[in-house]
């Protein structure tokens, strides 16, 4: 077994009282990949923090050791001329600078006289690009590259520091299937040249296929490292349902809610019909191509398609039209013909949208909880007369500790900030928000995309009582296992067009695949049937 190389011990960090740490221990081994598992607000991001500096020596308790000597970064820099180098799960990059201005930006090579040796920084960057799988060429802007490929760039710009130590925060949170397994098979490689990494995940899947060994944080405290596998390269022996125990302090029996479907009238609530706009750039590119689709009261509806197959651009654009050049098609509220030319005329005709990128479009995160939960819905609040008055500040309050309790958001008041909530507690903040428009459809964009199993059972269930309530609810999401054990009816999408309709009891995920990835020649065919393969 190989010597540890860092020893965190005792490890205690609190933020306005509040222990967001409590004595955590963590041991990780010279090329050992290293996973820390968690509900969102155990700590896990916290604890890198304090680890790369992030969090200062002067801000926590307990001591680290790094090769047997003990160590106290002051700021991220410090920890980096150690070797440690953490990548976040919201990517540092600068957009408008190249990939070699961005993989040496803060350590340049110069030549004598402090001048950037251009030559030198595209020769290193182009072997380092070559290391991490990157065909690009090290002018190319970050701005034109793919999530996956920014990855990658993060990656390059940490071996470019010599990295001993590289801590993932969440690194396959937004990534396809695809750039996803090519993410980890790298991670496999680093371990190989015996580099020493940390990945923090709720992907448990990934966890068995990379990691060997897994620290749980419950609470803010260590409660247990397990081995996922008995040596390196051998079969996983741990199971996901172990460290689901480990995670939440219980089994948990199921993962999904069990599905009882609206016994009212099921008329239709909510129809797209002939939907076609086009990219906001590029005008001759359709991304929504004629696309119908249905969903009926209390029914949940799943929208299944690989990256790029137009789910989001479809959902944005219906609400509010708030992507892309609108070319024809219409929307129906409960059989009536409804604008959604703006936002507000989209939240008027009983539409709400639960955005796959909260931080950006769902949260206000410097202002705090009760009022992003009260922003969509700020009419309802006031006081002093129709047309104007002011917002009843203590309705506000009441109305967010309701959602707060009832949504079990983990927030010491309803002024914490939001920003300082973990990722799936600001999801339920977005929800909240939403709920309390009191929608007749709710449309939600990967409603659990970066939150843990415990936190995502909580949101399905959620789900499935606003569901239960004769609410429409269209899910999109790029987990097939969420969308099979969610969804009353699945429809799949591929190049921007709709290619079949699924329904619950002939759903399987072979059958959304060869759906997803139908050819756009295949794509025209009615809802309902699968288009033939003319092969």
């Amino acid at each position: 077994m190989s010597r540890p190389v860092l020893e965190m011990r005792g490890i205690t960090k609190a933020f306005a009282g509040v222990k967001a740490l409590a004595d955590v221990d963590l041991t990780v081994r010279a090329g050992e990949i290293h996973a820390v598992c968690g509900e969102n607000g155990a700590g896990k991001s916290t604890l890198m923090k304090v680890l790369s500096g992030v969090h200062g020596h002067r801000g926590y308790d307990g001591e680290i050791r790094w090769d047997g000597e003990r160590v106290a970064f002051k700021d991220v820099r410090d920890g980096e001329r150690h070797g440690i180098v953490i990548i976040h799960q919201e990517l540092a990059l600068v957009p408008h600078l190249s990939i070699a201005e961005n993989v040496f930006l803060g350590h340049e090579r110069t030549r004598r006289g402090g001048r950037v040796d251009w030559d030198d920084t595209l020769r290193a960057t182009d072997r380092l690009l070559r290391r991490v799988g990157l065909a690009e060429r090290p002018q190319t802007p970050v701005d034109g590259l793919g999530v996956g490929k920014q990855q990658l760039v993060e990656i390059a710009k940490a071996l470019a520091k010599d990295v001993r130590l590289l801590i993932l925060d969440e690194p396959t949170a937004a990534l396809n299937d695809q750039d996803s397994a090519k993410l980890l098979d790298l991670v496999l490689g680093l371990r190989a040249q015996g580099v020493a990494v940390i990945v923090i995940s709720h992907k448990l899947n990934e966890i068995r296929r990379v990691a060997d060994t897994v620290t749980i944080l419950r609470d803010g405290r260590s409660v247990e490292t397990l081995a996922v596998r008995r040596a390196p390269g051998a079969e996983p022996c741990l199971s996901e349902d172990r460290v689901i125990r480990g995670m939440v302090g219980r089994d948990l029996d199921r993962r999904f809610p069990d599905r009882t479907p609206y016994e009212g009238h099921r008329e239709t609530a909510f129809e797209v019909r002939g939907w076609t706009v086009r990219h906001p750039v590029e005008h001759g590119r359709t991304v929504v191509d004629d696309v119908s689709l249905s969903v009926r009261r209390g029914e949940i509806v799943g929208l299944a398609g690989l990256m790029g197959a137009g789910r989001t651009e479809l959902a944005m654009s219906v609400f509010g039209r708030s992507y892309g050049r609108y070319v024809t098609g219409t929307v129906a509220v409960g059989g009536r013909e409804a604008s959604t030319r703006t936002v507000s005329a989209a939240i008027a005709a009983g539409l709400a949208y639960v955005t796959e990128d909260r931080k950006r479009y769902g949260l206000n995160l410097i202002d705090t909880l009760h009022r992003n939960i009260s922003l969509a819905s700020l009419a309802g609040m006031r006081r002093g007369g129709l047309l104007g008055g002011f917002v009843d500040a203590h309705h506000e309050r009441s109305v967010a500790e309701g959602y707060r309790a009832s949504l079990n958001i983990k927030a010491p008041t309803v002024f914490e900030r939001v920003g300082r909530l973990s990722g799936g507690n600001q999801q339920k903040v977005v929800l909240s928000k939403w709920i309390h428009t009191d929608p007749e459809v709710l449309i939600l964009d990967e409603p659990t995309r970066g939150v843990d199993v415990g936190a995502k059972y909580e949101i399905h269930s959620v789900v499935d009582r606003l569901a239960a309530r004769g609410k429409a609810v269209l899910l999109i999401s790029s987990e097939l296992p969420e969308l099979l054990g969610m969804c009353d009816r699945i429809y799949t999408m591929a190049e921007g067009r709709v290619t079949g309709e699924v329904p619950r009891a002939e759903a399987t995920q072979e059958v959304l695949m060869r759906r997803m990835t139908a050819h756009r020649s295949r794509c025209a065919t009615r809802p309902g049937t699968e288009a033939e393969d003319p092969s």
